[in-house]
């Protein structure tokens, strides 16, 4: 799931559920069970900067961690815009990964709101029994979610 959010309100500007290949600890169990699934992170950045585009201003600040493959994607789309990728921080608790050592995460705005969809969205719970089993499903639920977590910010606005 790949996420857009403005810095200062949090906004969720757009998002795009993408199937990713199995990767991590548990990969090969994965990839035995149910076979080798192609990763389509790429095409669904495309689509969803393609849908931005007319929402962020040229010149606009995009900062996102240090994925390689945003580089190449945010020049094609918003040429004239300034990007800055920022390392990732670890969490100073084991299981609070929001909570870091550092005072200032340039990433917070982006790093809480994935947080808070992981929190109220059962089916994004790191462990939990309740899954997604075709993506269109979860880019439903996160339309519903999205909808409701932008309407709470912009009162408070």
């Amino acid at each position: 799931m790949t996420i857009a959010v403005q810095k200062k309100t949090r906004i969720v500007l757009g998002y795009k559920v993408s199937q990713m290949a199995a990767k991590g600890k548990l990969a090969q169990i994965a990839r035995k069970k149910y076979g080798i699934r192609e990763d389509h992170r790429s095409r669904g950045r495309k689509e969803l900067f393609e849908k931005l585009r007319p929402k962020v201003h040229p010149d606009a600040l995009i900062e996102s961690d240090e994925n390689p493959h945003y580089r190449e994607d945010v020049r094609l789309y918003f040429p004239k815009a300034r990007y800055l990728r920022h390392l990732g921080q670890r969490g100073s608790i084991v299981g609070q990964g929001e909570l870091k050592k550092v005072r200032f995460d340039p990433l917070f705005s982006l790093n809480h709101t994935y947080a808070m969809f992981r929190a109220n969205m059962n089916r994004l719970f790191r462990r939990t029994w309740c899954t997604t089993k075709l993506p269109e499903r979860l880019a439903d639920h996160l339309e519903l979610y999205t909808y409701y977590h932008n309407q709470k910010l912009l009162k408070v606005l």
